[in-house]
């Protein structure tokens, strides 16, 4: 599933950045978003983009056009 696919409040991993863009996959994994990595879903904005994840104890927001280039499993079922 895409990262955008998690509603805020649930949790999930990080399966594949693959179809992630060259540069912005470098400054996401130099953030720690990492396959196998724990994430979670903050909030969204109230239009919607950007959305607020958590990953590694620190918040990170990202545009949904990027983020649904992010490959998850999620916890939550």
């Amino acid at each position: 599933m895409k990262l955008t696919e998690l509603k805020p409040g649930m949790a999930g991993r990080v399966l594949s950045l693959s179809t992630v863009p060259t540069i912005p996959r470098k400054k996401l994994m130099a953030m720690g978003l990492l396959p196998d990595t724990d994430i979670s879903v903050v909030r969204y904005a109230p239009m919607g983009d950007p959305i607020q994840i958590r990953v590694r104890g620190c918040d990170i927001a990202l545009r949904v056009s990027l983020a649904q280039n992010i490959e998850v499993t999620s916890h939550d079922g």
